[in-house]
């Protein structure tokens, strides 16, 4: 099994995609940072559409972009990879225009725009993982994949801040942050496209290979819907556990998405390194065991009453954090050094319509849960999580699922 031990920063952008498509990483990124946090804001407030509408609206554009998916698979695996990473942000360009373009109390132009958006940003991870896989092999493409993410977390996390600074100025600023980002897609679609990254599957040659066996990926797929849970619990589960429940400051709600953010970006490429001497299903699987201990802290931290419970929640949210930055280096990374050189498109899309279908479902759990007692939500999160980490270390016990002979790329 080959191991990454250090970390090379010409080496780690080079497997990346180079110079110009971090670029572009890094401006999709502030631009996706710009708006996205806020769009909803932008039908209330700009579009006069009601809360629930807009919510819905949302949801429907993400749910439907998902749809897109298996046409993105396809076209991965005849090759295609920078294409199709331009091709994702070309269509949120699209998107931000006919949000530009919405006139107030206009709901079906707005869930238009939601779409486009939506489908760029399911389109878009699958698109980047089978670029990196193109151009990186083995662990220097699992570090690729883990310094991408921390990249692409800073860029979000700049572009919320801009945002926040600009909201003082009402409508007008939201419209300004909307026409903003549509050019910061533009220039990162072109960028990405610069790069002129092809594949050629037919004659891909597997490169390295894991000691151990890798999970099927019905497993895969299935455990990957459970864990993605951890991604909204800082954005979802937390806020409403201290807002609504333990009644704490709302400051304890942001400075936890701050802690996460920051934690992502520094140690999501370090962490990604020290797990590379481990088989990747392993590390998948200490990642659930990692997610459910931080689910129980949080199950004991909500009945220590309000004078300790919020900074106990706020102590265990650095355990999750880990558990997050331990299965985002090592899930996608694990499907691209299973699929085979000819499918590996349609598996990083079918992996993305996992993840996307998990994130979509967890707000709905979550908040259906929280109502019925910290016991309900985090119990049942922590045993679903220990469930899928089993699965995902015992492959042999999904029944049915077939096996794909490729280990890596």
């Amino acid at each position: 099994m080959a191991t990454t031990t250090s970390i090379r920063p010409r080496a780690l952008l080079r497997a990346s995609g180079g110079p110009r498509y971090a670029v572009a990483l890094a401006v999709d990124a502030l631009g996706t940072g710009l708006l996205r946090p806020f769009l909803l804001l932008y039908g209330v407030t700009v579009l006069r559409l009601s809360a629930p509408v807009t919510g819905t609206a949302m949801t429907a554009g993400v749910v439907a972009g998902l749809v897109c998916m298996p046409t993105v698979g396809r076209w991965l695996d005849r090759g295609a990879r920078s294409t199709v990473v331009a091709a994702s942000m070309l269509v949120r360009v699209l998107g931000v225009a006919l949000l530009l373009a919405t006139p107030a109390g206009n709901v079906w132009l707005f869930a238009t725009a939601a779409l486009f958006l939506g489908i760029g940003n399911q389109a878009w991870p699958a698109a980047h993982a089978a670029l990196v896989a193109t151009v990186a092999h083995g662990r220097e493409r699992d570090a690729a994949l883990a310094g991408s993410r921390a990249l692409r977390n800073a860029g979000l996390g700049a572009g919320a801040l801009l945002a926040t600074a600009c909201l003082a100025g009402g409508t007008t600023a939201l419209q300004a942050l909307a026409v903003v980002t549509g050019f910061a897609y533009l220039a990162a679609a072109a960028l990405a496209w610069s790069v002129h990254v092809h594949a050629h599957p037919s004659v891909a040659a597997d490169k390295d290979r894991d000691d151990e066996p890798a999970p099927r990926m019905r497993a895969l797929l299935a455990a990957n819907v459970i864990y993605v849970f951890c991604l909204n619990v800082p954005e979802i589960a937390l806020p409403l556990v201290l807002v609504t429940q333990m009644h704490a400051s709302p400051v304890w709600s942001a400075a936890i998405f701050v802690a996460n953010t920051v934690l992502v970006v520094t140690l999501q490429v370090p962490v990604t390194v020290l797990m590379s001497r481990f088989p990747r299903r392993s590390v998948l699987a200490i990642a659930g065991v990692v997610l459910t201990a931080s689910y129980l802290g949080f199950l004991a931290a909500t009945s220590l009453g309000h004078g300790w419970g919020a900074p106990a929640v706020a102590a265990v949210s650095v355990v999750c954090t880990l558990g997050e930055i331990i299965y985002a280096g090592s899930a996608t990374a694990l499907v691209t050094a299973l699929a085979p050189a000819h499918g590996l498109g349609r598996a990083l899309a079918r992996f993305q319509l996992s993840t996307g279908f998990g994130l979509a479902a967890s707000p709905a759990v979550i908040t259906a849960l929280a109502p019925h007692g910290p016991a309900a939500l985090w119990g049942s999160l922590a045993a679903a999580t220990l469930l899928s980490a089993s699965a995902v270390a015992h492959p042999s016990t999904a029944v049915g699922d077939h096996r794909v002979g490729r280990t890596g790329r």
